[in-house]
C-alpha cells in the first residue's frame, strides 16, 4: 500500500506540474467559463427569465453554479488531453510496462484532474458575493466536497474516453459531444422544473444533474428556499458519490484493456 500511495504521489505530482506549466490551458480552463457565465448570465439577464426560476433569484445568480460546474468541466478536457499526449511520447507506454498497478496509474491521473479542477474550482467559488450569493463557512467546505466529486467524475469520463483515442482533435469533438450536452442537460443553464416533460425526464437520467443539485444547495445552505424544486441534499450527494465510483471502475477497465490491446 505505501508503495502504491508513492506511485499515485508520483504521477500526481506530474500532472500538475505539467499542467500549470502550460499556461494556455491554465487560463482557457478558468477565462472560458467565466466568459460564458458574462456574456450569457448578464446578457440575458434583462430578458430571459426560465420557467421554474426560484422566486428573487436573478438569472446571472442562478446561472453561477452552473458555471462552476463548467469551470470542472473544462478543466477535466484540458487534463485528460494529457493521457494522448503520453501516448504519443511514448511516456504512457513506459509506464504500462513499469511494476505499476492500472488502478494506481487512472486514480493518479484522475486526481491530478480533480485538483487542478477544485484549484480552479475554489478560485471561481471567491466571485460568489458579484453573483450575490453570501457564502458562510460550512456552505464553502459542502461546496468545496461537492466540487471534488462532480470533478472526480468529469475527470474519470475524459480518461475513459482518452484512453481509447489516439488523436487529440478526436479527444477535443468526443469530449465536447458527450460534456456540453451532459452540463446543459444537468440544470445548470436552466431549471429542469420548467422544462418539457420528455426533457425533465432526460434531465433526470443525467447523473450530472444530481451533482449540480448538491452543489446548488451547498451555496445556498444557508438560504434553501432560493434553489427551487431540486432533489434532496443527502439524495444527490450520494448519487454523485455512486456517480463517480463508477466512472472511475469504468476508466480502470477501459485502462486494463487498452494496455492488453
Amino acid at each position: 500500500m505505501a508503495l502504491a500511495i508513492l506511485q499515485i504521489g508520483t504521477l500526481w505530482q506530474r500532472e500538475l506540474v505539467r499542467f500549470l506549466r502550460q499556461r494556455s490551458r491554465v487560463i482557457g480552463a478558468f477565462l472560458q467559463p467565466l466568459v460564458f457565465w458574462l456574456l450569457l448570465g448578464i446578457g440575458l439577464n434583462a430578458s430571459f427569465h426560465p420557467a421554474g426560476l426560484p422566486r428573487g433569484v436573478s438569472y446571472v445568480e442562478y446561472f453561477y453554479p452552473g458555471v462552476i460546474a463548467l469551470v470542472l468541466l473544462f478543466t477535466a478536457i484540458f487534463a485528460t488531453i494529457s493521457t494522448v499526449e503520453d501516448r504519443k511520447t511514448g511516456f504512457l507506454q513506459g509506464v504500462l510496462v513499469a511494476p505499476i498497478s492500472r488502478w494506481s496509474v487512472v486514480m493518479s491521473q484522475a486526481l491530478g484532474g480533480t485538483t487542478l479542477a477544485l484549484m480552479q474550482g475554489v478560485i471561481f467559488l471567491c466571485l460568489a458575493p458579484l453573483a450575490g450569493i453570501a457564502l458562510s463557512a460550512s456552505a464553502v467546505l459542502l461546496a468545496i466536497v461537492m466540487m471534488a466529486l462532480v470533478g472526480f467524475a468529469l475527470t474519470n469520463i475524459g480518461l475513459i474516453i482518452a484512453w481509447r483515442i489516439q488523436s487529440t482533435q478526436g479527444f477535443h469533438a468526443i469530449m465536447n459531444l458527450i460534456l456540453i450536452p451532459i452540463w446543459l442537460l444537468s440544470g445548470a443553464f436552466f431549471p429542469a422544473s420548467g422544462a418539457p416533460g420528455w426533457l425533465q425526464c432526460t434531465m433526470r437520467l443525467d447523473p450530472l444533474t444530481y451533482g449540480m443539485a448538491a452543489l446548488r444547495q451547498s451555496l445556498y445552505l444557508a438560504n434553501p428556499s432560493a434553489v427551487g424544486s431540486l432533489p434532496a441534499l443527502a439524495a444527490s450527494a450520494a448519487i454523485t458519490l455512486g456517480f463517480a465510483l463508477v466512472t472511475y471502475l469504468a476508466a480502470i477497465g477501459v485502462a486494463y484493456r487498452a494496455a492488453a490491446a
